[in-house]
């Protein structure tokens, strides 16, 4: 998730219980280019193993070379089809592949072909609302060589709106031999026990569902740990600050702050204009102290 799988958040998902984790979107042909932003979101925690990196590209041929860039510690390349931010979607890239199987196909392919790292793809069910081309895009990937595909349960137009729609997603479990990861609105064990029986899934995948609610790796495992908001918090500044300038850090983890509010009845709302005022590190902290 983009502005939000930090260095922090993936380590304290690990932390948690979480199985894999997964950089932020890393734009293909950023990393040939040598962009040093691009470059950044690769770095992972010493906990991080198995660790993939997700790319975004429109380009068999760019696809192809960053895949041959990327280091040793990365394990799996995951291609994002379902990206729905109309600066991507303008470029061809994320959803807008949902309208070209042959196109998303070919990109899995190079991506195949550049090194030995398994291989996956995170989709929707279709570009636009009730078209749904899961299924076709699915088996593409899969005859490209593929080794398992993600599908969150909405169509590009939904954006994040309406409910998941779990028989979408169990269509492309029919629809394909690969392993299939389930994700969309898993926030609790039993969003993640209907999401596992109504989809017949291989695995589920927790996105927003996790945000300032890191413990439900936890749940979900079996495991107790006790550790509260605060300790997440300043655990997670704490990693930023080792990688980022000052205002880089104030500014992700304005987001955090504002997922960890949500849980807060009566004080929520102010939580999240006060944290979203803070322009220095004193300022966040501040709002943390007052809050947690």
């Amino acid at each position: 998730m983009a502005g939000y799988s930090d260095l922090g958040a993936r380590y304290l998902a690990r932390l948690y219980g979480a199985g894999l984790t997964t950089s932020e979107m890393v734009s293909a042909k950023g990393l040939v280019y040598g962009n040093a932003e691009t470059k950044k979101l690769l770095e992972k925690t010493e906990i991080e193993s198995p660790f993939a990196v997700q790319l975004f590209s429109s380009s068999p041929e760019y696809t192809f070379k960053a895949v041959q860039l990327l280091s040793e510690g990365v394990d799996i390349v995951d291609i994002n089809m379902g990206c729905p931010a109309p600066k991507i979607v303008k470029n061809g890239e994320g959803s807008a592949l949902l309208k070209d199987p042959v196109l998303a196909g070919e990109i899995v392919a190079a991506a195949v072909s550049a090194s030995a790292r398994p291989v996956t793809v995170k989709m929707r069910l279709g570009f636009d609302y009730g078209d749904f081309s899961a299924d076709k895009v699915a088996r593409a990937v899969e005859r490209a060589g593929a080794a398992a595909v993600t599908v969150h349960g909405r169509y590009r137009e939904q954006m994040y709106a309406g409910q998941v729609d779990r028989q979408g997603i169990r269509r492309v479990r029919d629809a394909v031999e690969i392993p299939l990861i389930a994700n969309g609105d898993v926030r609790s064990v039993r969003d993640y026990d209907q999401m596992m029986k109504e989809t017949d899934a291989d695995g589920v995948m927790i996105g927003r569902g996790a945000l300032g609610n890191y413990r439900i790796f936890a749940d979900i495992c079996g495991k107790k740990i006790e550790r509260s908001d605060r300790e997440n918090i300043l655990l997670q500044i704490d990693f930023l600050k080792k990688e980022y300038p000052e205002r880089v850090v104030v500014n992700l983890m304005k987001h955090h702050v504002t997922a960890y509010a949500s849980g807060r009845s009566g004080v929520a709302k102010e939580i999240r204009e006060e944290v979203h005022r803070a322009s220095i590190y004193e300022d966040l902290m501040a709002v943390v102290d007052r809050y947690f």
